[in-house]
């Protein structure tokens, strides 16, 4: 569900809109943290990045292996299979 901020920011020339301090306070984003653009129908949903496993796309027991991330479940497998 899409709950409105009650905030609305204009798009400067470089497409770059600002987070007022309080939504980035609130949810805990500091400069430099990654932001990824989601779209759900016609809505524009920003979230806090959070790897995903590329395998299977969980966000939970993820892990980094050489340069990509990967679920515990995913990994095991991969194990099982060169045996």
């Amino acid at each position: 569900m899409v709950k409105p901020a009650g905030v609305v920011r204009k798009v400067d020339q470089l497409g770059r809109i600002v987070l007022p301090k309080s939504l980035r306070k609130r949810y805990q984003m500091n400069e430099g943290d990654p932001v990824e653009i989601l779209v759900q129908g016609d809505h524009i949903i920003l979230e806090r990045y959070r790897p995903r496993c590329v395998f299977c796309g969980v966000l939970d027991d993820v892990r980094e292996f050489k340069e990509r991330y990967l679920c515990g479940k995913c990994m095991s497998e991969m194990a099982q299979l060169r045996r």
